[in-house]
């Protein structure tokens, strides 16, 4: 649905925001989109031996996690067209802005994560360089995984939100109506995908 489209269907506004709330709404779920197309494009192919390790257990993990989040279905609460009046439109969009914000912070995370797993697959790869896993790789390929695990453990919720506030704010959108970390959380824990 385009911006033109939900502002046709929107009530006179309660408070003179919900053409903003409308807007924000597809700004939030763009990103989402985005997020999810960039996820797919890491399908984890090991060689088998090497099914089991760690970054290829994380990337598998993504991929289903990506998955549950796209597939998760939709508060019936939430999809039905306002009849009432702006002030229900208000609410009805300001809880779509909430389900919304908690599907683009559940994908980024995920993003984060497969990032930091095709990162250390390529570490790996350029460590074996082809050859057959041997004594001498140990250490390297050690390292690799500490890595890895690094970078997960830096991917936390402060620092999803933190970056999200940045770049909304750098482009200039409409934040007033953003739910805080906590209530990201909230929902997420609700509503389990």
């Amino acid at each position: 649905m385009s911006y033109q489209q939900l502002c046709k269907k929107t009530k006179p506004m309660a408070d003179g925001f919900n053409e903003a709330r409308a807007l924000r709404v597809l700004e939030i779920m763009n990103d989402f989109q985005a997020l999810q197309q960039r996820i797919a494009e890491y399908a984890p192919n090991p060689p088998p031996e090497e099914y089991f390790e760690e970054g290829y257990q994380v990337l598998r993990q993504c991929r289903a996690e990506a998955h549950a989040v796209l597939t998760a279905p939709f508060p019936l609460d939430l999809s039905q067209v306002p009849s009432g009046s702006g002030e229900q439109e208000k609410l009805q969009l300001q809880r779509i802005i909430i389900d919304a914000s908690a599907r683009r912070f559940q994908a980024k995370k995920i993003y984060l994560r497969a990032v930091a797993a095709i990162r250390w697959s390529n570490t790996r790869h350029t460590i074996l360089q082809g050859e057959t896993l041997h004594q001498g790789h140990t250490a390297q390929l050690q390292q690799a995984d500490n890595a890895l695990r690094n970078e997960l453990v830096a991917i936390t919720d402060a620092r999803i939100v933190n970056e999200f506030q940045q770049a909304d704010t750098q482009a200039g959108f409409w934040l007033q109506d953003d739910p805080s970390r906590n209530t990201i959380l909230e929902w997420i824990r609700s509503h389990p995908a």
